[in-house]
């Protein structure tokens, strides 16, 4: 079975316009940090700001997986992100997107 997301990434014109580059980096890193026999082909991070800080809640659902992140950031989002693997490229969209 091939590696998900060790492909071409691309993101929405909504991620592009509200997302800071330095978030959509560590949520590509976090995927790619997964420590996981597989990778779900849809991974879900929930956003919220915590202490003036950015957390990200990293889930997916099979197999099961959550992990919590929290890091400093100058402009923390809330918000529902899918990154989804179509075995050609991989898409980062925010869930209203869909």
């Amino acid at each position: 079975m091939a590696q998900k997301f060790n492909n071409q990434h691309y993101c929405t014109k909504g991620i592009s316009e509200r997302l800071p580059i330095m978030t959509q980096v560590i949520l590509w890193e976090l995927i790619d940090s997964m420590e996981v026999e597989e990778q779900d082909y849809l991974q879900v991070f929930m956003l919220s700001v915590e202490d003036g800080q950015q957390k990200i809640i990293h889930e997916q659902e099979c197999p099961e997986y959550s992990k919590e992140h929290l890091f400093s950031s100058t402009n923390p989002i809330t918000g529902k992100i899918f990154v989804i693997d179509d075995e050609t490229h991989s898409t980062m969209l925010f869930a209203e997107e869909y």
